[in-house]
């Protein structure tokens, strides 16, 4: 009986916090645009019946989308600037991770709290100052004008730089944790392995620490690639109205146009293209299990 419940559990679990609310965004997904409360019809209904209720059903929603430039677009904009910004922060993360794998064991506990505190903050002001540090007249182009490395403000907010810039900071702690803790779990001695047999520091690293550092950095990429994908937050306060990305095209069907079909067939897109990352990552998070075992 308690291996049953262990097994049960987190298919329950997952049935209540993923199934069941996207097969109600499925549903709307599925239905037409009314003037009503709530904004779409059909409403199911137990005099009229399971059938009535599902006839009315259709794909009209799924069928717009491949007809207006818009969300494809938005869609290839996403998956770009999530790409790019996860090979910025892998970029930036690396190396942070490296250091602090090689440093003392008294400095270690913290080096991680620093990586973690920004945590302790509201996610929403920790973006909110970056405009202040981005803007025209903001910290950064104050200390280069001062500094006379240039002559006038550099327009970095709303624009795609500030949507980078802003999402490299935001989910650095991803990608650093998960490659801290494979490279802290590497054996030294593999490195002074090969150094005793020619290869120097810079080579021993690209041959032994990074791909022995693999699944830390797919796991990273991963953690950072996925939420960026559907990232409305920071492309909307940093980026302004030039970027294009699906989760500020999401947010102004639900809210300000007040389509909650067509939104909800955004999301349930997003869903799916979301699956494949997820997928992947379970795979090889399994795997990883696997060969420490």
């Amino acid at each position: 009986m308690r291996r049953v419940l262990i097994i049960i559990v987190p298919y329950l679990w997952l049935l209540a916090l993923f199934l069941i609310p996207f097969a109600i965004v499925l549903k709307i997904s599925l239905s037409d645009v009314a003037m009503a409360r709530p904004p779409y019809l059909p409403q199911f209904s137990w005099e009229d019946g399971l059938g009535a209720f599902l006839s009315q059903l259709d794909f009209e929603n799924f069928t717009f989308l491949t007809t207006d430039d818009l969300y494809w677009k938005a869609y290839l904009s996403s998956l770009q600037i999530a790409a790019t910004s996860t090979l910025l922060t892998l970029l930036v993360g690396y190396p942070i991770a490296y250091a602090m794998a090689r440093a003392p064991d008294e400095w270690r506990a913290t080096l991680m709290m620093l990586v973690i505190l920004p945590f302790w903050t509201s996610f929403l002001i920790r973006v909110y100052s970056w405009m202040g540090i981005l803007s025209q007249e903001g910290y950064l182009n104050q200390l280069l004008l001062g500094l006379g490395v240039i002559s006038e403000p550099l327009i970095i907010l709303n624009t795609k730089v500030a949507v980078y810039i802003g999402i490299v900071y935001t989910y650095i702690p991803f990608m650093i944790l998960p490659i801290y803790a494979a490279l802290h779990r590497l054996d030294s001695s593999l490195i002074e392995a090969a150094e005793d047999l020619g290869c120097s520091r810079a080579k021993a690293f690209w041959l032994v620490t990074v791909p022995l550092s693999r699944n830390g950095i797919i796991a990273g990429c991963f953690l950072v690639f996925i939420p960026t994908l559907g990232e409305f937050v920071i492309p909307s306060l940093l980026g302004g109205s030039g970027t294009l990305m699906i989760g500020k095209v999401l947010w102004e069907e639900f809210f300000n146009n007040r389509d909650w079909p067509i939104a909800s067939a955004v999301a349930v897109v997003l869903v799916l293209i979301l699956i494949i990352p997820i997928v992947l990552f379970q795979q090889n998070q399994q795997k990883q299990n696997e060969a420490q075992s």
